[in-house]
């Protein structure tokens, strides 16, 4: 592997900003150094001219929809796609089809993305009523975690059974990911409206349907079952201000036991945009008010929530394109979520060194992802180089994901992703994604 040199960078870690040079060596960060002097001809010089450094994102949510799914997308396209946003690793959902809840459909993906993947990629295992068996097969230190669905979504693998829940919190050492909404408030909600308006009801209506009330009764549950267990809890996409006050800051990342998350749209959109986007924005749990949106900042920026991810879950324009009923929730992130976080930067929101906290640093201590998340010597070299002055407009010539949309279309955007290194290879490269699968499956320091 030929050896890189990066040169006058603006390396963006650990809650500061310093410039320095970067020497990548086969697939390891070898030096950090003010300056580096290195005489070889082989070796790549590239000078950032004063750009930022970020270490690569990892997206802990993702769906690429491989297998069985693959008319929305697959691991490869969408991975090539992340690594363009600068996540150079992700962590996959299990309602694909079959359903990730065996080791063989496990260990099936795995092979599946070691051929075909430009990022660094892990799997979540999927819980059901009815497979704790296999749950309790999962080797913690090669897999990321469990995922349950305490409100159905996509996939249909709604976990109903208090008693089985119980029984997987108490069993389980792994980290429990979960999905939260109360199913029978959204069932009720969804039943209101279809009297009122058939199957095409209104898409500003969502957040009606699947309501604050529904995500706080699933989440204050979750969390009232973890304490009394003792499980290892993280909650997906928060997307209420209420459920913001069900999590703490008094301690440090590494010694919570329950965790959160908020995803990039909850971050930018609210309900005022449905009018506009419609079903483009049509997620579950829903885009909400902007007060909820404001209430997500702030407990972003105070350390109640703990990390930033997408929620990357394609459909095709067709699929989205149908009446309320039948629109199924969901949309492509992974490309545009960083230079999203980097707006809000420009809007005096958040600053760079909380964008790398919250989805690169984090993410790694929360699921002990092993030697990534970080610019530090000995680590992989997982880099993002950032221009934040280089204006460009999201368009159908620019997107990468397979379904060919973005809820971002339209929107310029003033930074740029420049370059991407996967594992010390640079794979990205000013809007071209390079031959070069250079993704390793991820290991956890478990």
């Amino acid at each position: 592997m030929r050896n890189t040199l990066i040169k006058n960078a603006r390396i963006v870690n650990e809650g500061k900003i310093f410039e320095g040079d970067i020497l990548i060596e086969d697939d390891i960060i070898k030096e950090i150094e003010t300056s580096i002097s290195v005489k070889s001809a082989d070796i790549l010089v590239v000078d950032v001219e004063g750009n930022y450094v970020f270490p690569g994102m990892i997206d802990d949510q993702v769906h690429f929809r491989e297998p069985g799914l693959t008319h929305k997308a697959n691991i490869e396209t969408e991975s090539k796609a992340a690594i363009a946003g600068g996540i150079t690793s992700f962590i996959e959902m299990p309602n694909t089809n079959p359903q990730t809840t065996t080791i063989e459909k496990l260990e099936e993906k795995f092979a599946i993305a070691a051929e075909s993947s430009y990022a660094n990629y892990s799997f979540m295992f999927g819980g059901t009523n009815d497979n704790l068996d296999e749950i309790l097969k999962v080797d913690t230190k090669t897999v990321a975690g469990l995922k349950l669905f305490l409100g159905s979504s996509t996939g249909n693998m709604l976990v109903d059974n208090p008693e089985v829940l119980e029984k997987i919190f108490t069993s389980t050492k792994m980290l429990i990911s979960v999905h939260c909404e109360d199913e029978d408030t959204i069932k009720a909600n969804l039943d209101k409206y279809i009297a009122e308006y058939g199957d095409d009801i209104p898409m500003e209506l969502h957040p009606k349907i699947r309501s604050e009330e529904a995500c706080y009764l699933s989440s204050s549950k979750a969390i009232e079952l973890a304490k009394k267990t003792g499980a290892r809890l993280h909650i997906f996409h928060v997307s209420t201000g209420k459920e913001t006050n069900l999590f703490s800051n008094k301690i440090p990342l590494k010694d919570k036991k329950i965790t959160a998350e908020v995803c990039v749209h909850h971050l930018w959109f609210s309900d005022e945009d449905y009018a506009r986007k419609g079903s483009h924005i049509k997620w579950n749990p829903a885009v909400k008010t902007s007060n909820d949106r404001d209430q997500l900042w702030k407990a972003l920026l105070d350390d109640r929530i703990d990390v930033i991810a997408t929620d990357h879950a394609p459909h095709t324009l067709e699929e989205k394109n149908n009446p309320y009923t039948s629109a199924p929730s969901g949309g492509p992130l992974v490309q545009h979520a960083l230079v999203s976080l980097m707006e809000a930067h420009h809007q005096g929101k958040i600053s760079v060194e909380k964008i790398v906290e919250k989805a690169c640093h984090n993410p790694a201590i929360l699921f002990e992802v092993e030697k990534r998340g970080f610019i530090r010597e000995g680590y992989y070299a997982d880099l993002v180089i950032v221009d934040p002055q280089s204006p460009w407009t999201v368009n159908k010539s620019n997107i990468l994901y397979k379904c060919g949309w973005s809820p971002f279309e339209g929107n310029t955007f003033k930074s740029r992703i420049t370059h991407t290194f996967v594992n010390g290879k640079l794979a990205y490269n000013n809007f071209k994604v390079l031959d070069v699968k250079a993704g390793k499956r991820l290991t956890f320091n478990r």
